[in-house]
């Protein structure tokens, strides 16, 4: 890729820079340093990354082609419909490359004994054990669709697979079908071992032998079976009905998500003409859809699930969660925070401590009322079920809980049906913004007055994503905080009143507005000759308001570094518009998923935590909070992280120019960040 020219083209495309970030999950699977099944995993990440861009991105992007637009301003100088052929080309590159990648994982699986054989590879003894597994725990959830002429061709699932079906009878006719793989049973079925060898079969091809089982009513001379996948528009689309609740609308959505229009179409490359122009037809797909070849296998998002059949040494090492250094699980989370403001850094800390505090707030008589923001909950949710217990106890419990959390809306809704049963005061956003925001407030009545107490997280109260998700979450009885806390609750209940904030940055009123005034203290200072400083830690950077604004900041002579781990339209290193700015990317064992702010340098450092990115829809469509750490410890940590980070080059990318996701190396000292960052807690614990 040639250097931009500044004055032509500022920003890299939204979606070539998305894809990039996957491209270096994918870069994971491909090192041979990372343990042989984690690899296995995340190919398994990059497939399901690439199935919600699909869904989300690259259906957006098909819409302003559908619309007749160009829609070349906002998708960073590029024309909807030539984007839409650049990401066709780049999947189908990376797609290769993941097969690739596939079949090198599998041969060194084979020199540690583990075997994952097709159907054509099994032996007399696994012939019984897969003709007994496909009718005890497959045939009866299976769904096998006879097409023919006649007969409309039932809306296929979202990213669910089918094994295109071709029968060739002996009367010379032709007859296809759609077998789906159910979802409901394990994508790998563990054989019995041989001696010291692990054998395992896929479903897909489990069915294929089975296919003489599934067809034997038909007279055919030959059979065949070709995977397909179709990914749909993941939008949630929503109906007027005044007689529906929000959760019946929402729920509703979710079901049609399934129906959406097609927006990608996946097929094995070896499957006949015939069978693929009679199913594209069928399926009404056409050239404005991404139609990729690939391999004999799809949804490879099934890896991550990947059995580890108790091989240690083929796995990244588990560590145990550490405690906080004067937080105990064992005594009252209120009284250590009345003293002092601490800092859960997870998961190199215990997200127990989360659950301590709800449960504690449920039991205590002298807690009134707890508040709290839910964005995406696990399947089995201890948070919620300590705000449930909090309600039954008679405390005043709402939670503003976002039912639109995109491909996590079941779990939500499940959970806000349970908790309106219990009597919990459920508010459902904003309109016209998502609730974003991490945060919660409980008032205690201590004396004759309430005091607060509470938590500011960048991360989902979830205790699933909490052991792999890098995330902070501040507690504090911090007063004018909590109080400005409680403002963003009265919001919610009466969104046509605005609140002015002195310690928190809230979206989407003043987010922008502040963070420009954080960079002007810093170009100020260096157009009066010190140095100005900023260091940002976030998920992505697709604002291009805030990337103007960080340009300027360069321009003046402002040192910029940066840790962005997915999407960056902002173009480092260029003279004359980014000269000053530096940007890495971490992609490592855990997800790194903080988003942290630090303005200016040693005392005068100014530093945030927030649940917000700097994309236009935290900035001006989501209700986000960006809040002040004040408690100089914390600061320093926070300091002591973010340089950890920095000075990573093990699994840090340079993003720069070329977009090539060059690794930064030092060949003297390693340091891998996520590792390093555990000993610095291990060693906290020490001293």
């Amino acid at each position: 890729m040639t250097k931009p020219d500044p004055t032509e083209n500022r920003y890299i495309n939204r979606e070539i820079s998305w894809l990039q970030f996957n491209a270096r999950v994918l870069q994971e699977a491909t090192d041979e340093s990372v343990p042989l099944i984690e690899r296995l995993r995340f190919l398994g990440i990059f497939s399901n990354n690439l199935d919600e861009f699909f869904k989300v991105r690259y259906a957006t992007v098909k819409r302003i082609v559908e619309a007749g637009k160009g829609g070349k301003n906002e998708l960073g100088g590029i024309k909807a419909k030539e984007l839409l052929e650049i990401i066709t080309k780049i999947v189908i590159d990376q797609q290769a490359e993941s097969i690739r990648v596939l079949d090198e994982i599998d041969k060194a699986l084979k020199d540690e004994n583990i075997f994952v054989i097709n159907e054509s590879e099994i032996d007399d003894k696994q012939k019984e054990f897969i003709k007994d597994y496909y009718f005890q725990n497959i045939s009866t959830a299976l769904v096998t669709i006879i097409l023919n002429d006649l007969v409309v061709l039932p809306n296929l699932k979202d990213s669910a697979a089918y094994l295109a079906v071709k029968m060739q009878m002996n009367d010379g006719s032709k007859q296809f079908a759609l077998v789906e793989i159910p979802k409901t049973v394990d994508r790998f079925v563990v054989l019995p071992r041989r001696g010291d060898k692990n054998f395992i079969i896929m479903v897909d091809d489990l069915l294929r032998y089975c296919l003489g089982d599934i067809f034997n009513i038909f007279d055919y001379k030959s059979i065949s079976a070709h995977m397909i996948k179709i990914t749909r528009d993941g939008e949630l689309d929503f109906d007027s009905d005044l007689s529906k609740s929000f959760i019946e609308k929402i729920s509703d959505s979710v079901k049609h998500r399934e129906v959406g229009e097609p927006v990608r179409f996946v097929y094995d490359k070896t499957i006949d003409v015939d069978t693929l122009e009679y199913l594209m037809e069928k399926m009404g797909i056409d050239n404005t859809d991404s139609i990729i070849p690939g391999g004999r296998y799809h949804n490879k998002r099934d890896y991550m699930g990947f059995p580890s059949l108790g091989i240690k040494h083929l796995l990244y090492d588990k560590i145990s969660a550490l405690p906080v250094k004067g937080l105990s699980l064992e005594t009252s989370i209120f009284e250590a925070i009345a003293a002092k403001d601490y800092m859960l850094h997870t998961p190199y800390h215990t997200f127990s401590y989360v659950v301590k505090f709800l449960r504690e707030a449920a039991l205590d008589p002298k807690v009134k009322t707890i508040k709290i923001t839910i964005y995406r909950l696990a399947q089995i949710s201890h948070v919620a079920s300590s705000l449930i217990n909090a309600a039954i106890n008679g405390k005043t419990v709402t939670v503003s809980i976002e039912l639109r959390a995109r491909f996590d809306e079941e779990a939500n809704i499940y959970y806000a049906q349970q908790m309106k049963k219990e009597g919990v005061n459920l508010i459902f956003g904003v309109p016209g913004l998502k609730v974003h925001s991490k945060m919660c407030v409980i008032e205690r009545e201590e004396g004759k007055k309430l005091k607060r107490y509470g938590f500011i997280s960048t991360g989902n109260f979830n205790e699933s994503t909490a052991k792999i998700y890098t995330d902070y979450t501040l507690f504090t009885s911090n007063q004018p905080i909590l109080k400005e806390v409680n403002k963003i609750f009265n919001f919610f209940e009466a969104n046509y009143r605005v609140y002015q904030y002195k310690h928190l940055i809230v979206s989407p009123h003043y987010t922008k507005k502040a963070f420009f005034k954080l960079i002007d203290e810093q170009i100020k200072l260096s157009k009066s000759g010190d140095q100005g400083y900023i260091r940002l830690k976030m998920n992505s950077l697709s604002s291009y308001d805030m990337v103007d604004k960080l340009y300027e900041a360069s321009n003046a002579g402002v040192q910029i570094d940066m840790i962005v781990r997915g999407l960056c339209c902002l173009i480092p290193g260029i003279k004359g518009m980014s000269e000053n700015i530096k940007v890495i990317s971490v992609v490592d064992k855990f997800l790194e998923h903080p988003r942290v702010y630090m303005f200016g340098k040693d005392e005068n450092v100014k530093i945030y935590i927030s649940s917000a990115d700097w994309m236009t829809r935290n900035i001006e469509n989501r209700v986000e909070v960006s809040c002040p750490i004040y408690n100089e410890g914390i600061k320093q940590e926070i300091i002591d992280n973010f340089n950890i980070c920095w000075s990573d080059n093990v699994k840090a990318r340079l993003i720069n120019t070329e977009n090539e996701n060059e690794y930064r190396v030092d060949d003297n000292f390693k340091v891998r960040s996520q590792i390093a960052l555990y000993d610095y807690y291990l060693e906290k614990l020490k001293n």
